[in-house]
């Protein structure tokens, strides 16, 4: 969960464009439900919006309920589901279970961004119809690039590790190394990635903007420690992959900790001695 959820955070960092000046990012959710299980996976990404939240103060405070509800809930549980419809459980044919979680990808972005829009229908500051077409629109397109980094990585993992694709079974022999290594890559994406991440507005942003809706003129503040992944005093191209590499780290450490707090104990042995046999 917090070599995850470490990857989920950096990935999120990297914006990559999808149309002349639109970006995108993953949300990861399915990539983590096909490794880890649905239930660990809603855990994962809702620590890193959390995080990005609360410490970054990327994403406003009195939306983190809806960002959880969309990208924490709807996007891994239904892109599950799509994903073992397709045949892409444990044991699967690798290409079918590849093509599963590309595709349960695709939907679940669409399927949480149509949530996104039928919640700015239900807030009685925007029509039903262009908000699902602005923001069902431009997230079909960011789906796509979802779908294939998903799938880019669902498959180096099958490839290397397989058994880590299994979510029902216990930690498998040397997985505190392929932590580790899944870890440093992780800070590597923060740090020698990140600075390349397209500039433009994400989706969501041009979306929004389209349809004229207007910031909240709620007044509730909560003090960031680093708002805008910045640091005081530093340059923005040299505070962002350094941040990006603190956040993942941390994302690693919360996920972590949430993981083996909540992770499901074994019951006590039986005792070691037993009555002797009778010939």
């Amino acid at each position: 969960m917090g070599v995850t959820a470490a990857f989920v955070f950096a990935a999120q960092m990297l914006n990559f464009p999808i149309a002349t000046g639109t970006s995108g990012h993953i949300i990861g959710g399915v990539l983590a439900a096909a490794l880890l299980g649905p239930s660990a996976a809603v855990i994962v990404v809702t620590s890193v919006l959390l995080l990005q939240c609360l410490v970054f103060a990327d994403g406003g405070l009195l939306a983190l309920g809806a960002n959880v509800l969309n990208m924490a809930v709807v996007q891994p549980v239904v892109g599950y589901a799509v994903y073992r419809a397709l045949g892409g459980g444990p044991g699967g044919a690798p290409a079918r279970r590849i093509a599963a979680v590309a595709f349960g990808s695709w939907v679940a972005t669409v399927a949480a961004a149509a949530a996104c829009a039928g919640e700015l229908a239900l807030s009685g500051i925007v029509r039903a119809a262009p908000a699902l077409a602005a923001v069902v629109g431009v997230h079909a397109a960011i789906g796509l690039g979802e779908g294939a980094i998903a799938a880019l990585v669902f498959a180096t993992i099958l490839r290397l590790r397989p058994e880590l694709a299994e979510p029902s079974r216990p930690g498998p022999a040397g997985f505190g190394a392929s932590a580790a290594l899944g870890l440093v890559v992780c800070v590597a994406l923060a740090l020698f990635v990140s600075p390349f991440a397209c500039p433009w507005p994400d989706g969501l942003e041009r979306a929004v903007a389209h349809l004229g809706v207007r910031p909240s003129q709620a007044r509730v503040a909560w003090p960031a420690l680093l708002p805008d992944y910045t640091l005081p005093g530093v340059a923005s191209w040299r505070a962002t992959p350094l941040v990006a590499a603190a956040g993942t780290l941390v994302a690693f450490a919360l996920s972590g900790v949430l993981g083996i707090c909540l992770a499901p104990r074994s019951r006590a042995r039986a005792p070691a001695t037993a009555p002797a046999s009778r010939a």
